[in-house]
């Protein structure tokens, strides 16, 4: 075990853990997307856990910084606040605002995050970019929103550790990248039962497709 300060509070944690699960695990919210408990390497593709940590250079991504004896770190500083809500907007730029009709309402990641950060929900100095079509039903079982979806990753990594392979995927670049599928005979598809990628979707970008 390692002891460090976080905003003032003396922590103590276990050795290798990420200093985001640490903060999570004692109550000290870091807006975040991309990372799940456990995961072996984070991607840090949210830009959104930074930190300030002493003797360090610019802020850093939580969810990639190993905690270390004697750390003293920042979560609530100006320059990180800056950070975050600069990216929180960037994705609610590509990102369809109607949450009176979309069923992650009030159990959202970006309503919390929003709230937390003081951002609304529709950025007024951004150009907005949509995708088309607004529904993608090119799966046999599911049907995806890209205008949704916030490209955090947890779908396909999900998908990965609760089969023998995965069957979702990264497509396309830059503003036109989405979740996409393998294609795959239906009977060997086990997505109907499983469902996994349903239940992570911190924003309901993929959802069973209803049937009649």
């Amino acid at each position: 075990m390692i002891t460090l300060t976080i905003d003032n509070r003396e922590i103590t944690a276990k050795e290798g853990a990420t200093l985001l699960q640490v903060c999570l695990d004692h109550d000290i919210y870091i807006p975040h997307l991309c990372y799940l408990e456990g995961m072996e390497h984070a991607a840090a593709s949210c830009r959104l856990c930074f930190v300030e940590i002493e003797g360090v250079a610019g802020p850093v991504t939580s969810c990639t910084t190993i905690v270390k004896e004697g750390m003293v770190v920042k979560t609530d500083t100006e320059v990180v606040r800056h950070l975050q809500r600069a990216s929180l907007q960037l994705l609610l730029s590509v990102h369809h605002v109607d949450c009176a009709h979309c069923p992650a309402n009030r159990k959202c990641a970006l309503q919390d995050m929003a709230k937390f950060l003081k951002v609304g929900l529709k950025p007024k100095y951004l150009e907005q970019h949509l995708k088309e079509p607004e529904i993608d039903q090119g799966h046999p079982y599911l049907d995806y929103y890209p205008n949704r979806c916030v490209l955090c990753g947890r779908c396909v990594l999900v998908c990965k550790n609760s089969h023998d392979r995965p069957f979702l995927t990264f497509a396309k670049r830059g503003l036109d990248t989405v979740i996409s599928f393998y294609e795959e005979d239906r009977a060997e598809m086990p997505c109907d039962e499983c469902l996994a990628c349903v239940e992570i979707c911190p924003v309901s970008a993929l959802m069973k497709r209803k049937v009649g």
